[in-house]
């Protein structure tokens, strides 16, 4: 394929599958096969949907259709399959396929021509053209087998389709990144704290993402294996990429501090890259043999694409890898969020979140500070951290939690604000935002569904993304935002929990 796509530097690709039947004869055939690859090979060519999309001669009979099902499961790079009726397929033929296929499935409501033909519509043309009620049958049959798929509606060349698919085949995208997603955790979480651990074996059984455990010590052992000259090469990296407080530069009382905290970041980054791990998390409680929690290392990581977890919360973690995956190339960060404090001002209410030293600076609005203070918990010396403000527009909070029988995947849709006050005495990265529809519903709303106070802020998601995740996973959505009212929500957590039972 001259024109491949890469997507998070993979060969991702959906596959376009027509369905027909033989009772229309074969000049008819050709030409519901020839409009499909038309249409597939617009896709391909748009720079909307980022991944492959590759034609798949139309279908016809029931034992093309379990082949084609049967083919995508097994092709490493397909990471879905995008179905269409031109004409009338009787849908029986469907239920041997789609009851084998493990891959996700958007239907998208299209046909060939955009307008009636008015003057010139016949029979043929109506024979040939019968996505109108050809779709109906084929969601019948997906609704008779209750299976969860997107359905998409439009005309193949409008640009509110392509963003449709475009979303469905990013979020498919992190699914499969999901599903081989291995997180490794530095100790175990925060002792006592319960939203932060989980089951990790329900976890793997639901997503596919393995949790596992090594000792602090091994990560030490990494991270005392470089040389001076490695760690002076990314010393200059810092202090060319960001501006570096006085005491940091050469010369300056708290120089040593800076090579320390790049010895742990190349450490870390050796780590992950020799265990294939996409996602980590550590804690302040079990630092044993390390001179700073890691602060600058953790930041560049995630702005490196890896998910991280504070205080062993993998959960969290594997949650900003997969969101990261899915956003490739747009605009906007993610990042490891903490609802940290409350400004509670009647006039203007505001969340201020932030955490001890690990947001990541793909949210940052304006200048990117690294410096090095105190921090009044962990026992080790002073960390080095990146200090940014994040800045005003459309975000999500998404927090993922274990509700003991099932998982529960809860987002807030939020808008962020400007951060225009100094805060001199908190040196963090900090982002202010006003939960929707107001602080009170949202806030309340977040604790009646159990929410944790560490979520994934993303800048470049929208609700549409994490929906179209939870479908393809099969898990619970709660969604707060400028429609939510707390009866409601209430009564909708009630009716959850026996449709998840």
């Amino acid at each position: 394929m001259s024109n491949l796509k890469t997507f998070g530097g993979l060969p991702l690709e959906v596959w376009f599958v027509t369905g027909s039947q033989h009772l229309y004869g074969e000049e008819t055939l050709r030409q519901v096969d020839e409009h499909s690859k038309i249409i597939a090979d617009s896709f391909q060519a748009s720079s909307i949907i980022p991944v492959n999309v590759i034609f798949k001669p139309v279908v016809k009979t029931p034992d093309e259709i379990y082949n084609i099902c049967q083919e995508a499961n097994f092709a490493p790079n397909c990471i879905g399959i995008i179905s269409w009726m031109h004409t009338f397929s009787p849908a029986k033929m469907w239920i041997r396929g789609l009851n084998i296929l493990k891959k996700p499935l958007l239907h998208l409501h299209t046909q060939f021509n955009r307008d009636i033909p008015w003057s010139s519509i016949d029979m043929d043309f109506m024979n040939l053209n019968q996505s109108a009620h050809g779709d109906r049958e084929f969601g019948f049959i997906m609704s008779r087998m209750r299976l969860s798929r997107k359905v998409v509606v439009g005309h193949w060349q409008q640009e509110d389709v392509l963003q449709k698919i475009n979303v469905w085949a990013r979020v498919a995208a992190g699914r499969f990144e999901m599903q081989r997603l291995k997180v490794v955790r530095f100790g175990d979480n925060m002792r006592q704290v319960a939203v932060t651990d989980g089951d990790k074996v329900g976890a793997e059984m639901t997503f596919g993402f393995s949790v596992n455990t090594h000792g602090v010590g091994d990560l030490v052992k990494v991270i005392n294996q470089f040389s001076d000259a490695e760690i002076n090469q990314l010393v200059k990296e810092y202090e060319d990429t960001y501006q570096v407080m006085d005491s940091l530069k050469a010369g300056g009382a708290m120089r040593e501090s800076l090579f320390e905290a790049a010895r742990i970041e190349l450490g870390l980054k050796a780590f992950l890259e020799d265990g294939g791990f996409g996602a980590y998390t550590n804690t302040f409680e079990d630092l044993y043999g390390m001179k700073q929690l890691p602060g600058i290392g953790s930041q560049r990581m995630m702005a490196a694409g890896y998910g991280y977890g504070g205080e062993g919360d993998w959960k969290t973690s594997a949650m900003v890898r997969v969101m990261k995956f899915m956003a490739s190339g747009l605009e906007g960060g993610n990042s490891f969020m903490e609802d940290y404090t409350y400004h509670f001002d009647p006039a203007n209410p505001m969340v201020l979140g932030a955490h001890m030293l690990e947001i990541c600076p793909s949210i940052a609005k304006g200048a990117v500070k690294c410096e090095v203070h105190p921090l009044g918990i962990g026992g080790k010396e002073d960390p080095v951290r990146l200090v940014f403000n994040g800045g005003a527009g459309a975000a999500l909070n998404v927090s993922l939690i274990d509700m003991g029988n099932r998982f529960r995947i809860l987002v807030n849709e939020v808008d962020g604000v400007d951060v225009t006050e100094e805060l001199p005495k908190l040196p963090v990265a900090r982002v202010l935002w006003k939960p929707q529809p107001d602080m009170a519903t949202g806030c309340a709303a977040w604790i009646l569904a159990g929410g944790a106070h560490h979520t994934v802020f993303s800048q470049n998601l929208t609700t549409e993304y994490i929906e179209d995740l939870a479908d393809m996973f099969g898990v619970e959505l709660v969604v707060i935002n400028k429609d939510t009212q707390l009866r409601n929500l209430k009564n909708e957590l009630r009716w959850n929990e026996v449709a998840f039972k």
